[in-house]
C-alpha cells in the first residue's frame, strides 16, 4: 500500500489538553501538507481551525470526550455547536454505563438525537473497546448501525487501552453495510496502519504516521521494501 493511500485514511489528531494555537495550526500544516483525511482536534479550536485551512482539510471534533457520561442534550448542543463553527466530523463517545446496565434504546436514541444535531456532517460513534466484552462490542455494532451513525470507532486513546486487530475484525462481521470502522488509539507504525486497513478500518486516528511520514522524508527510518 502506497504511502499516500495510508496518510489519505488518518484523522490526524491533537486532543492534548495542553494543546496551544500554535500546536493545532501544526497539525493543521501537516495535515494539508500530507493529505490526510482530518486533524482531529478539540471543540475550542474548530472555529479558528476551519477559518484558517477554508475548503483545504477537513475539521474533526469530539463530544462528550473522553468519558461519554454527559447528558444527552448536552452532547446535543455540543454537536451542533461544533458543526456550527465548521466542524465538518463529529465523533462521540457513547454512555458506557448505560450499555452494561442494558438501556440500549436510550443509546440508540441518543446517538440518533446526536446525528441529527450534526446537520449532515459525519459522525464516529465512540465505543472504548478496551472496557467492553466481545458481546457488548457486537450489541454495539448492532445499535450503531441501527441509529445511523456513519463510523463506530474503537477508542479515544484516553482509556486503558486502544485499537486491536480483533476489534476491527469483530467490527467487519457485525457492523451494516452503511457503518464503516474507524480504528484509533496506539497506532504506531505503517505496518500496523496497513493491517488495520486491510482488516476493513476506512479511518486511522492517530498522531504518529503522520511523523513516520516526516521521518522518511528525513531519511531517518529505512524504506519498507519499496511500499513507502
Amino acid at each position: 500500500m502506497e504511502l499516500s493511500e495510508i496518510l489519505a485514511k488518518c484523522d490526524h489528531t491533537l486532543l492534548s489538553q495542553a494543546a496551544t494555537w500554535a500546536d493545532i495550526k501544526a497539525i493543521c500544516d501537516d495535515g494539508m501538507k500530507y493529505h490526510t483525511a482530518s486533524v482531529c482536534i478539540p471543540a475550542s479550536f474548530v472555529k479558528q481551525a476551519k477559518e484558517y485551512v477554508g475548503d483545504k482539510l477537513a475539521i474533526c471534533t469530539v463530544i462528550g470526550f473522553p468519558n461519554g457520561y454527559a447528558t444527552t442534550a448536552s452532547k446535543c448542543f455540543m454537536a451542533h455547536d461544533a458543526v456550527t463553527n465548521g466542524a465538518d466530523e463529529v465523533d462521540m463517545v457513547i454512555n458506557i454505563g448505560w450499555l452494561k446496565d442494558g438501556k440500549y434504546d436510550e443509546l440508540t436514541e441518543e446517538i440518533r438525537q446526536i446525528k441529527a444535531h450534526c446537520c449532515g456532517k459525519l459522525l464516529k460513534v465512540i465505543i472504548e473497546t478496551c472496557l467492553l466484552t466481545d458481546e457488548e462490542k457486537i450489541k454495539m455494532c448492532q445499535i450503531v448501525t441501527e441509529a445511523g451513525a456513519d463510523y463506530i470507532k474503537t477508542s479515544t486513546g484516553f482509556s486503558t487501552a486502544g485499537a486491536t486487530f480483533d476489534d476491527v475484525a469483530l467490527f467487519a462481521k457485525h457492523v451494516g453495510p452503511n457503518v464503516k470502522i474507524k480504528a484509533a488509539g496506539g497506532i504506531s507504525s505503517l505496518e500496523d496502519a496497513e493491517k488495520f486497513i486491510q482488516l476493513g478500518a476506512s479511518r486511522l486516528g492517530t498522531s504518529r504516521i503522520v511523523k513516520v511520514a516526516k521521518a522518511l522524508e528525513a531519511g531517518q527510518v529505512a524504506v519498507n521494501d519499496g511500499k513507502y
